[in-house]
């Protein structure tokens, strides 16, 4: 007999730890020194990482962050910010075929207002206006990331074929 769908417990979240795995910010303006007007440029990629740990029900994510300045004048670099910021998350009640999304999505979606803290202080404290990065939708991340394997999967297969 089916379950009804009051019998089945939401999902659940805890969050049992949050960490900076690694950082790295070069003032390369101050080392080198560059003339003229800055007008900085800022381009940011972000990476998403997720693995089950060896306890039961909980997973590692990792967001990956690279944020490169540059002056739109010349082009010379004037920061570069990398930040592996993590969390450490107990999940239970979400189906298997919805825990890659969830973890890819929800996590990082958890995690960033700290992470975007971070970047600020960091570039505030590295001699930088501080940077405070718009939302990401991670939604929207998670979809170009699943299309892009698909489309390399095609490629290989068409590759074989050939």
């Amino acid at each position: 007999m089916a379950k009804k769908t009051d019998d089945i417990a939401p999902p659940k979240m805890n969050i049992l730890a949050q960490y900076v795995r690694d950082l790295s910010f070069e003032n390369i303006l101050a080392q080198k020194g560059v003339d003229g007007e800055l007008n900085p440029e800022i381009q940011v990629n972000v990476n998403i990482d997720a693995k089950k740990r060896t306890t039961d029900k909980q997973f590692d994510v990792i967001v990956k962050l690279r944020v490169d300045s540059k002056s739109k004048n010349t082009d010379n670099v004037l920061f570069v910010l990398e930040l592996d910021y993590g969390g450490v998350f107990q999940i239970e009640n979400v189906p298997d075929d919805q825990l890659h999304p969830y973890l890819l999505i929800e996590c990082p979606r958890i995690l960033f207002p700290f992470l975007r803290r971070i970047v600020s202080d960091i570039t505030r404290d590295g001699g930088f206006p501080p940077l405070n990065l718009e939302n990401i939708d991670f939604l929207k991340l998670y979809r170009q990331e699943i299309e892009r394997r698909k489309q390399e999967d095609e490629k290989a297969s068409s590759d074989l074929k050939h």
